[in-house]
């Protein structure tokens, strides 16, 4: 049995090759192996492989640059037109697919805090409308016969992937910040959950393991917060004095809007720790 992992050496990737191969025989790709893009590549590549599930990590998610309409057809190509040609494939080979989406597909109110996994997506920027797509394609395919598990989930964290160009966490980011500014501004709003990529990799093999049965998964770590809440929460545990001044969402420069609240509620299967306990281990374990 092999285990098929897109985006291998990103975040989450490094952190499901690390997961899966413990017990399964895992093959990891990344932009360096293969350019996912080049779809009759990708489709004979994973053909010659034949594994018997396909995990795709792969997306684009740099959410205000995504508002620019040439960054929003490259968004498409990564977040609706490759899991298109994946769930397509790995259904014709009946092979089991494993896709990941956002919180950002949902749009939040006061009367709307938090969503279920059959909750209809509403997205408010050109991001979350580029994952709803690819949401789209995969439940497309699940028609047709695709065996699937498509996990939404939010603000990941955790160690730093394998690749150069893997990206520094929000705590990573503070920490540095925190070392050369007096004072820092955070958000006080976007309530959502906080998800720690071990536990993220961890629960992803269980849903495999445990044969769950095929559909939507939200899969984070408990105890939603704000930025500005998770902020606090660090500092508290780094015990480091820091400044910080609350902002709201509207207040900064940012091209694309933001849900105010988008807590992912999981009522289908083993619920992940709290953030804090995820947390602290990254910070000191």
């Amino acid at each position: 049995m092999t285990i098929l992992i897109l985006g291998g050496q990103g975040n989450l990737g490094t952190q499901l090759t690390k997961a899966f191969s413990v017990d399964f025989e895992t093959v990891s790709w990344d932009r360096d192996d293969l350019d996912v893009l080049d779809f009759p590549l990708l489709i004979k590549k994973i053909t010659e492989l034949k594994p018997s599930l396909v995990i795709n990590t792969v997306a684009y998610n740099a959410v205000d640059k995504c508002e620019d309409k040439k960054e929003y057809e490259i968004a498409l190509k990564l977040n609706a037109e490759l899991p298109a040609v994946l769930a397509e494939l790995t259904r014709k080979l009946g092979v089991v697919l494993i896709h990941y989406s956002s919180d950002y597909v949902f749009n939040g109110t006061e009367d709307k805090k938090e969503f279920i996994e059959s909750d209809t997506p509403n997205p408010i920027n050109k991001y979350g409308e580029s994952k709803f797509a690819g949401e789209r394609e995969v439940l497309k395919q699940a028609e047709r016969g695709l065996g699937y598990y498509l996990i939404r989930t939010s603000k990941l964290f955790g160690p730093k992937g394998l690749s150069p160009s893997a990206k520094p966490s929000f705590f990573d980011i503070m920490l540095n910040l925190a070392q050369t500014k007096k004072d820092l501004t955070v958000v006080s709003e976007e309530l959502s959950c906080f998800t720690y990529t071990p536990d993220l990799a961890e629960a992803t093999k269980r849903l495999w393991e445990i044969e769950a049965p095929f559909g939507i998964y939200h899969l984070v770590n408990e105890n939603p917060c704000t930025w500005h809440e998770a902020a606090i929460e660090l500092f508290r545990l780094k015990k480091l004095a820091v400044n910080m001044r609350p902002v709201r969402s509207e207040n900064l420069l940012r091209a694309a809007r933001r849900p105010k609240f988008s807590v992912l509620k999981n009522l289908k299967i083993k619920k992940m720790r709290n953030f804090q306990e995820a947390l602290r281990e990254y910070l000191y374990d």
